[in-house]
């Protein structure tokens, strides 16, 4: 596939797609990809939907998680995710990057560049990683505020609402928040940094006692407060989509740091080839071929055959 391509593009707005795999019966699973690259192995390994960590961009950049990157970077990221997988992402919007007009600023370039959904975190700046401690949250009427202007500005945008009050603020806190969340116009809520079985299913089983439709997503990040659960156990437990947010990073950044160690010992990489992707995998994940042909056959139809060649003097 070629995004050069009309035809080869979806013709649905990427909300509307990624829409359609909610409703779907089970648990809709959305790796995270951090990059191009990222996005077209997870699409060749199965997956229908992305995630777009802010952890993961930032961590890209060789910046930290506190909420300093901007609407622009994110959306450069957005474009390489979505372009290349051709499938719907979910991008973290951290809190907003302001207040409830920066906040439609966001949906808006956000659509434009390609994402399918979005969340929005009920953090005050500098915000934190969900699984970190003193996070400080933001007024849950001003949080709802950002949403109300989100579900406004959005054309076909799913927005997300994330809380991470179920440290502070317990159970009921988290459960009230969302509740709010909801009825300002919040199409999915996403319960951060739970830390037991018995806790996922509480929040699920009281949201689902008052909206027995509504999706909720679920955060299998590594190293964090959450214990390891598979997909079937979070659908189990009554969730409809699961993120594993930085683990292409991390898997990643650890095969580039035994590379650098070994050129740096080895005084070259010809300890590691056998480590690599070969340039054929490369340029078979990448359609090296595809592009190649389109290049080829776009000549063929603008260059006339049978022409008489001009006279050189």
């Amino acid at each position: 596939m070629t995004y050069l391509v009309a035809d080869d593009l979806p013709r649905e707005p990427a909300g509307a797609r990624l829409r359609a795999l909610l409703a779907r019966p089970g648990i809709l699973p959305m790796p995270g990809a951090h990059n191009g690259m990222a996005a077209l192995q997870a699409r060749r390994a199965g997956f229908e939907a992305l995630y777009l960590s802010g952890a993961a961009m930032t961590a890209s950049m060789g910046l930290p998680d506190l909420g300093v990157i901007t609407v622009e970077d994110v959306c450069f990221f957005i474009r390489q995710v979505a372009r290349s997988s051709g499938l719907p992402v979910l991008a973290d919007g951290d809190t907003g990057y302001g207040e409830a007009l920066n906040v439609m600023h966001m949906v808006r370039s956000f659509e434009d560049a390609g994402a399918a959904a979005v969340h929005i975190e009920d953090q005050l700046l500098p915000k934190k990683c969900g699984h970190l401690n003193d996070k400080r949250l933001a007024d849950a009427h001003d949080m709802a505020a950002k949403v109300a202007a989100a579900a406004r500005a959005r054309r076909h945008l799913v927005i997300m609402a994330r809380t991470d009050a179920a440290a502070s603020e317990g159970m009921d806190g988290a459960v009230a928040r969302a509740r709010l969340f909801v009825e300002a116009g919040a199409d999915a809520i996403f319960p951060e940094a739970l830390t037991t079985a018995e806790m996922f299913r509480e929040f699920a089983r009281r949201m689902h006692a008052w909206r027995p439709d509504l999706p909720l997503l679920a955060n299998m990040t590594e190293f964090g407060r959450t214990p390891f659960f598979t997909a079937a156990e979070f659908a189990d437990m009554g969730y409809k989509m699961v993120i594993w947010p930085v683990s292409a990073l991390r898997c990643a950044n650890r095969a580039q740091e035994e590379l650098y160690a070994a050129i740096a010992r080895d005084g070259g990489t010809q300890n590691m080839v056998d480590r690599m992707q070969t340039r054929a995998e490369l340029y078979e994940t990448i359609d090296y071929a595809g592009y190649e042909a389109l290049d080829a056959s776009i000549v063929k139809t603008v260059v006339p055959q049978g022409m008489p060649q001009r006279e050189v003097v």
